[in-house]
C-alpha cells in the first residue's frame, strides 16, 4: 500500500477521467485527492473518520489507473485500504443494517432471491423507507425470472475443440439466469465442453472491494477448493467477477493458499477473451440490420483491459452494426454495491449514461456485467424509453438462433 501511495507523483491525469470527480468536481474526490488523504491517515496527520466519506464515494472503477503515467495501482490501493478501515470503523445504524443486508443476502443466491421477493413487498411503503432502502428496492425488476438451475456439464456441439470450468455466479442467477445458460449455449456451439463445478459459490468480489475481507476470502476459498486445474480456463460472463478473481493473489497476500490463489487467478477468461482467442464460429446473418451501442463494463475495459474482444465478437455478427458511446468508457454508476450505498451520486450518473444512449437512437444496448444492465435498465426506465438490452453472449446467442 505504501508503494502505491509513494508512486503517485499528483499530476492530475486522473482528474478527466474520475467520475466522482466528474460529478462533483471536488479535489479530494478525485484518485489524486484520495491517494493524499489515504497517505495522511496512515501517516496519522488526519483521522480515518475525516477522510472516509471521501474514499467511500469512490466507486472503485479504475478508469484512472490506465491513465496514470506514473503507473500506480489505484484498485488495489483502495481495496487494500477499505480492508483495513472496515475493521475499525463504527458506522451509523441505518449503514449497519444496509450492510448487514448485503453481506447475509447478495453473496447467497436463495437468500438473495427471497429478500428481493420481500423487497418488491416493501415497495408498497417504499416513500417511507430511508434513502439506502429505497435505492435497494428501486433496481429490483418489476417481477423475478423463473429459477433455472444449470446442469453440471454442457456438452459441446460437435468436435470438442476445448474444455472450460464455468463460475455461475450469485447475483446473476437470480436477477437474469438466461445469461448463463446463454453462455454455456455459445459455448457449445464453439465445440466447448463446460463443466459448473458443484459446491461453487459467489467468487467475494463485491465483498472483496467494500472492504469485507474475510468474509471476501471465506467466499474465495470455497470455490479454490471444488474448481478443477485439468481445464483449459476458468470462464466468467461478469465482469467484476473476472476482475475480482484476478486479484485473487492479493485478496490471499501472505496467506498459505496464495499460491493456489495466484494460479486458479491466472486461469481465469472472461468469456469474451476466451471465445476471441479460441476463434469464434459466427452465427448467420441477422434476419434484419440491427445498431447495437456497446457499453464498456469498468471491469472488463479499466480493470482488465479488455475492449476489442467483445468488440470482434459482435462485429463478426453479419448484419449487425456496433455504435460507440464515446464517453471514455465513464462508469454507469453501478460499481458493484455503489448503487446502493451512494445512490445520489450513482443515479446522476446512470442519468448522464442514459441520456447518451438515448441520443444515439440504437436498437439494443450491450453489456458485459449484470450490474451495467440493471443500473442502464433502470434509468432508461426511468425516461420511458424500452431499449432492449442485452450482455454480449445474450446476443450472440440470439443471432445464433435468429430470434432476435
Amino acid at each position: 500500500m505504501v508503494k502505491a501511495i509513494e508512486s503517485c507523483v499528483h499530476c492530475g491525469f486522473c482528474l478527466a477521467v474520475c467520475p466522482t470527480y466528474n460529478v462533483l468536481g471536488e479535489e479530494m474526490d478525485s484518485p489524486r485527492g484520495r491517494i493524499y488523504l489515504m497517505k495522511s491517515v496512515l501517516e496519522g496527520k488526519i483521522e480515518q473518520e475525516d477522510a472516509q466519506p471521501y474514499i467511500d464515494r469512490c466507486l472503485g472503477c479504475t478508469a484512472c489507473v490506465p491513465a496514470c503515467p506514473s503507473g500506480v495501482q489505484y484498485g488495489e490501493l483502495l481495496i487494500g485500504y477499505r480492508g483495513q478501515s472496515e475493521a475499525q470503523r463504527n458506522r451509523p445504524l441505518l449503514d449497519r443494517v444496509q450492510r448487514t443486508m448485503i453481506r447475509e443476502t447478495l453473496p447467497y443466491p436463495d437468500r438473495f432471491r427471497l429478500a428481493a421477493q420481500a423487497g418488491r413487498i416493501g415497495s408498497l411503503f417504499e416513500q417511507a423507507l430511508p434513502e439506502q432502502m429505497r435505492a435497494m428496492i428501486g433496481l429490483l425488476p418489476q417481477q423475478l425470472p423463473p429459477a433455472q438451475p444449470m446442469p453440471e456439464i454442457y456438452p459441446a456441439k460437435g468436435p470438442r475443440r476445448a474444455c472450460v470450468a464455468f463460475l455461475s455466479g450469485c447475483v446473476q442467477t437470480v436477477l437474469a439466469p438466461d445469461i448463463n445458460h446463454a453462455t454455456l449455449r455459445v459455448l457449445a456451439e464453439n465445440g466447448v465442453e463446460t463443466i459448473i463445478p458443484r459446491g461453487q459459490g459467489c467468487c467475494g468480489s463485491m465483498m472483496m472491494h467494500i472492504g469485507e475481507t474475510p468474509l471476501a476470502q471465506q467466499l474465495a476459498r470455497k470455490n479454490l477448493d471444488v474448481f478443477p486445474t485439468d481445464v483449459d480456463a476458468i470462464v466468467t460472463n461478469a465482469a467484476g467477477c473476472g476482475s475480482g478473481m484476478h486479484e485473487y493473489g492479493l485478496l490471499f497476500a501472505h496467506d498459505p493458499a496464495e499460491e493456489q490463489a495466484r494460479a486458479f487467478a491466472e486461469r481465469v477468461q472472461d468469456v469474451t477473451v476466451f471465445l476471441d482467442s479460441l476463434g469464434f464460429r459466427p452465427p448467420q446473418p441477422l434476419p434484419q440490420p440491427m445498431k447495437v451501442i456497446y457499453q464498456d463494463a469498468c471491469h472488463l475495459l479499466h480493470a482488465q483491459g479488455i475492449q476489442a474482444p467483445p468488440r470482434r465478437l459482435l462485429g463478426s455478427v453479419p448484419n449487425l452494426t456496433l455504435l460507440e458511446l464515446n464517453d471514455g468508457g465513464l462508469c454507469c454508476g453501478s460499481a458493484g454495491t455503489y448503487n446502493l450505498e451512494q445512490p445520489e451520486i450513482a443515479g446522476e450518473l446512470g442519468r448522464r449514461k442514459a441520456e447518451r444512449i438515448i441520443r444515439l437512437g440504437a436498437d439494443a444496448v450491450v453489456s458485459g456485467n449484470i450490474g451495467c444492465l440493471t443500473q442502464i435498465r433502470t434509468h432508461l426506465e426511468a425516461k420511458n424509453q424500452a431499449i432492449p438490452l442485452y450482455h454480449t453472449i445474450q446476443l450472440l446467442d440470439l443471432a445464433y438462433h435468429g430470434a432476435i
